[in-house]
Formats: structure tokens, C-alpha cells, sequence
């Protein structure tokens, strides 16, 4: 609890007490844990004079700031028409029979977790894929498994 609370003391140091802190701080929250705990939007509430409500509103509204424990590489993949028009279903099905898990569920060794997500901004190269930071497009099910081997080294 305490090393969480530094962590947040260390990015409101950088960022500011100001309400426009908030994202990066709670981005800042994310890039270190995977996610934001309630606790830890508690605090930064407390640290940002603002109410849990306003940073709990903002943390959910958002989709790449998860408030629930994720594996160390967040899969996101795009489910928009135009993926879904390139074989978004197939590039699903290779994940979850290669992860042995299904959307919206984490590995149990929590090394990945598998997600659909609203447009990457990759349409005309679909369809396509984030782990974490990294974007991949013009799937097919050979690169998944190519993709997900080299993850799986890391």
C-alpha cells in the first residue's frame, strides 16, 4: 500500500495538484500496475483535492484505464466494421485458442490479457491489434501466432 502511495506522491510531484494532473497521473498508475485499484484513486483524490466520484468517473469512463488487475500485456483488439469486414472473428479465435482463454479474461499466469476495443485508428491496414503500446495490423492468424510466441518469450 505504501509503495502505491509513492508512486502517486511521485506523480503528483511531476504532473501537478492540478485537475488537469488527473489523467496523466492516473495514465501514470496504469503504465506501472496494469490498472487502478480504488484505493489508489482514493489517494489521488486526496493528493488532488478532488472528489473519489470525479477521479473514479474519469478512471471508468476510459477504457484504456483499466480499475481492474490485467496481465502484463494488455491485447486489445480492434472491433470495429472494418476490422470485423477483414477477419476480426478469426484473429479472436486464434488468441483465445492460443491463450486459452476467452475475451475479457486474464491467463493465469497473468502474463496476457485478451480485450476488444473501440477503433485503433489502423482501418485501411485491419485488422488490427495492441499489446500494450505496440500496434499490429494486417493480421492473419500466422502473424498472431508469431506475435504472441515473441510475447511470450518476454
Amino acid at each position: 500500500m505504501a509503495a502505491n502511495n509513492n508512486l502517486i506522491k511521485e506523480l503528483v510531484n511531476k504532473y501537478g495538484r492540478e485537475r488537469t494532473s488527473l489523467m496523466p497521473i492516473l495514465q501514470g498508475v496504469v503504465e506501472q500496475n496494469n490498472f487502478i485499484s480504488d484505493l489508489e484513486m482514493t489517494d489521488i483524490a486526496k493528493e488532488l483535492d478532488l472528489s473519489a466520484a470525479q477521479v473514479f468517473g474519469t478512471a471508468t469512463f476510459y477504457s484504456f484505464l483499466d480499475t481492474i488487475p490485467r496481465g502484463k500485456f494488455v491485447i486489445r483488439v480492434c472491433k470495429t466494421i472494418t476490422c470485423d469486414m477483414h477477419g476480426k472473428k478469426m484473429i479472436i479465435q486464434t488468441l483465445e485458442n492460443l491463450l486459452k482463454i476467452k475475451v475479457g479474461e486474464t491467463t493465469q499466469d497473468k502474463k496476457f490479457t485478451l480485450l476488444e476495443t473501440n477503433c485503433l485508428g489502423w482501418c485501411h491496414k485491419g485488422p488490427s491489434m495492441l499489446i500494450n503500446n505496440d500496434v499490429f495490423s494486417e493480421l492473419t492468424a500466422e502473424k498472431v501466432h508469431e506475435i504472441i510466441a515473441d510475447y511470450m518469450h518476454k
